[in-house]
């Protein structure tokens, strides 16, 4: 793949020996030591991550909540300035354009951070929607927008508020630890003026991201590693981001939205996030409220019974006990103790809950040729592995 982006932290991920890899149009990295390390550290004590490839856009003026209530499926108009919410861009379809996180920093400025490899896309759909509202629209990480452009780093896991502490003074530390879950607030990190926001996409509820200007970016990332490394602090890539966010059940466009099964959030159990009874109508609602009428499917989330067997994919068959086809993989990595875990979308007439069996045929990258009639002895066939259905989300405490 030629033309990849690359953060500016990419010679540090380097110098740290990371495994780097394209993702989204971007050379990021992969892990550092090894995935389930880095997924134990978040887990057990705190994971930084590069997350600088996320677009990070800026709306304000005196209509950029209404503008946002019309793209955005979630409540503008209750976010108050120092929180945020998640939310979904649908198109006229009721199709999911992309799922964003929206930050209500001041009065009449909002934060929105959008997926890498959508914010080409995204920009050009948002741009052309606010036309119509008095609002100024701008790409933070343009080098344009100058002092105001930010990037997002990722810390993550229970010793991460300790670790943030260290490297602020004053009356800062304790507004820190009163900060609510999708709370954010404006402050000095080691020196570097940032916002931060107790959000995240791996499943802890103590879990920050902080937006920095990114000409500062490697200087906090060096900073954060030396302030929690006696705590269990460690860089982490995208592949324990991945198994992170399979485990706390959440989604990732291309897999658990949109994507070749063109999910919603009707189907993974988040259609909480779209407010159909809102003041402001909101693009594609009409048509998302005539398919969610008509869904006859939902996302699972499992776990294979045995450790060692082949990873499954997007796209591999679910079986029950009969052998019926009920479903498909959508997503599925190890978690912290090297058994894998995955979601699937299901029949909901399937009568698949929790802890029933469920079985996975792993399918190869390249399908076998048709079977002949006498297999040849000491061929392998495919087997369905057992699985075993979970809560659809980790159990997480506050």
């Amino acid at each position: 793949m030629t033309n990849l982006k690359r953060t500016a932290l990419f010679e540090t991920h380097r110098q740290l020996g990371a495994r780097i890899a394209p993702f989204g149009g971007w050379e990021m990295p992969l892990w550092y030591a090894s995935a389930r390390e880095e997924h134990l550290a978040v887990r057990t004590a705190a994971g930084l991550f590069d997350v600088s490839h996320m677009g990070v856009l800026d709306v304000r003026g005196p209509e950029a909540c209404a503008f946002l209530d019309h793209v955005g499926t979630n409540d503008v108009s209750k976010l108050a300035v120092g929180r945020s919410h998640y939310s979904y861009l649908l198109d006229e379809r009721g199709d999911v354009v992309d799922d964003i996180m929206v930050y209500r920093v001041e009065p009449e400025r909002y934060v929105v951070v959008v997926n890498a490899a959508n914010n080409d896309k995204d920009w050009d759909w948002l741009r052309a929607q606010a036309s119509r509202f008095r609002c100024v629209l701008r790409d933070l990480r343009d080098p344009a927008s100058g002092a105001d452009r930010r990037v997002d780093l990722a810390l993550q896991g229970p010793r991460s508020l300790e670790i943030l502490q260290r490297l602020m003074r004053d009356a800062q530390p304790s507004m820190l630890a009163d900060l609510p879950y999708t709370g954010v607030l404006r402050a000095s990190l080691a020196g570097h003026d940032v916002f931060i926001s107790r959000t995240g996409y791996t499943g802890e509820r103590i879990a920050y991201e902080i937006f920095v200007h990114p000409d500062e970016s490697v200087a906090l990332w060096q900073a954060l590693l030396d302030a929690g490394r006696d705590l269990g602090l460690k860089p982490c890539g995208l592949a324990a981001r991945d198994s992170l966010r399979i485990e706390a059940g959440l989604p990732l466009y291309g897999h658990e939205l949109a994507g070749p099964l063109n999910l919603a959030p009707y189907h993974i159990g988040f259609d909480n996030f779209v407010k159909v009874g809102k003041a402001a109508d909101f693009i594609g609602k009409a048509a998302y409220l005539e398919r969610a009428a008509r869904n006859t499917a939902k996302l699972i989330r499992f776990r294979m019974n045995e450790k060692g067997v082949r990873p499954s994919k997007l796209g591999d068959p679910v079986l029950d006990k009969r052998g019926r086809v009920i479903g498909t993989v959508t997503s599925c990595a190890p978690d912290g103790e090297g058994y894998l875990l995955g979601m699937a979308l299901v029949e909901q007439t399937a009568g698949v809950e929790e802890g029933s069996a469920i079985y996975i045929i792993a399918l190869p990258e390249r399908l076998p040729e048709p079977l002949k009639p006498f297999a040849p002895m000491g061929s392998r066939a495919l087997m369905p592995e057992p699985s075993t259905v979970l809560s659809r989300f980790l159990s997480r405490k506050a």
